[in-house]
């Protein structure tokens, strides 16, 4: 009888990369499908205005549209006013330094408007800015 050998298998050194490009395939096709949907926002008419830019500050920003019918969206999606105001007090109550920006459609009605700066600053900004176009030159 011969002894018993243990016999050792060879590791195996190469990793196989099919699966990790299929799987890179297929998340670039999601996201190619969903970046287009990400960008999607309110379609306001913005005023035109010679006005200087604002400056970023890698910080967000929180940006309230007003809509020709005086609808109030808070990052896109609709808001009712009093939820509005809750809402930016809790946003601005964790960052109080937060810009605070109306995009207000070119045909909106300026009360709307005006009620949204009032529900901003009685939620605790300190100041509310207006977004505008640059007017295109002829």
């Amino acid at each position: 009888m011969e002894p018993y050998r243990k016999r050792r298998k060879k590791l195996m050194s190469e990793i196989n990369v099919v699966p990790y490009i299929d799987v890179m395939l297929v998340l670039l096709v999601i996201f190619m499908i969903t970046a287009p949907l990400l960008t999607q926002g309110v379609q306001v008419d913005l005023p035109q205005a010679a006005a200087r830019a604002v400056e970023a500050r890698d910080r967000e920003t929180l940006v309230v549209t007003v809509d020709r019918a005086g609808r109030y969206y808070l990052d896109d999606r609709r808001i009712a006013p009093d939820e509005l105001e809750k809402k930016a007090a809790a946003i601005l109550r964790l960052r109080p330094q937060t810009p605070v920006l109306i995009r207000g459609d070119r045909g909106a009605n300026y009360g709307a408007v005006v009620q949204a700066m009032t529900l901003l600053q009685a939620a605790g900004a300190p100041s509310v800015g207006l977004i505008t176009e640059t007017p295109k030159s002829k």
